[in-house]
């Protein structure tokens, strides 16, 4: 299909934003969700459609895919991009912080591919895209929530790919590794404020310094490789 009407989680930064752009001036109808009004502004420059949209509130979600049915009728292709990274020990990080991370990087995303399936089920088409990680594949130090979320985005991905394969439907997975985004600063950041005072302390600011290290330099990957890889599984023909 051309033209598609596609809504992309995460939009005001990063991957996402550089995406919903990549996928504009490619003529498709992008709807940029965002929980910041101001960033969701600087979409709009962009010929982007913007939504106010906060992935653990599940009004916030329902209010966002009526919006989009109500204008546009459909929804053709989901991007479920937004996520972030909480590294710490198991030992400091609060069950409350790996359940939070837990409803931005997988239940969050849940309920909304929950919202969209029955209007992409009406049209017999649609493609719901996972943004997942490296990191559902292999673990790295002191990422144990991360990781954990990753991980079971990649078996809950899988599992829908058979269910809706019978209703047109496809689920496609995006494992991108290392980014150069904001990413890697907000784990070292978070890896670093979990360790204060602990036992882990020493080790946790080590490493938090060598993310830093890493994301400051050459060694990330530019975002726009992944818009590339996620604008090829939006047109994709199926097979």
């Amino acid at each position: 299909m051309d033209n598609q009407v596609i809504l992309i989680t995460g939009a005001t930064s990063g991957i996402g934003y550089q995406t919903a752009e990549f996928l504009a001036k490619q003529g498709h109808f992008v709807y940029g969700a965002g929980r910041r009004v101001d960033k969701l502004e600087e979409l709009k420059k962009l010929g982007i459609k913007s939504v106010q949209m906060d992935v653990t509130n599940e009004e916030s979600i329902k209010k966002a895919v009526n919006t989009i049915i109500g204008q546009e009728g459909r929804i053709d292709v989901l991007i479920n991009n937004a996520g972030y990274g909480s590294y710490g020990a198991v030992e400091d990080v609060t069950i409350e912080e790996a359940k939070k991370q837990f409803d931005v990087n997988l239940f969050g995303l849940a309920k909304l591919t929950q919202l969209t399936l029955p209007h992409m089920r009406v049209q017999n088409y649609g493609r719901i895209i996972n943004i997942s990680s490296m990191g559902g594949r292999l673990t790295s130090f002191m990422g144990a929530w991360y990781h954990a979320t990753k991980y079971a985005l990649e078996g809950f991905s899988d599992a829908l790919r058979m269910e809706v394969k019978q209703f047109g439907i496809d689920v496609v997975l995006i494992e991108p590794g290392g980014i150069q985004t904001e990413w890697g600063f907000i784990a070292a950041d978070h890896l670093e404020e979990s360790a204060k005072g602990g036992v882990y302390a020493t080790i946790a600011k080590k490493t938090a310094q060598g993310m830093r290290k890493q994301y400051s330099g050459n060694m990330m990957s530019n975002p726009k490789i992944v818009s590339k890889a996620i604008a090829k599984a939006v047109h994709k023909k199926k097979t």
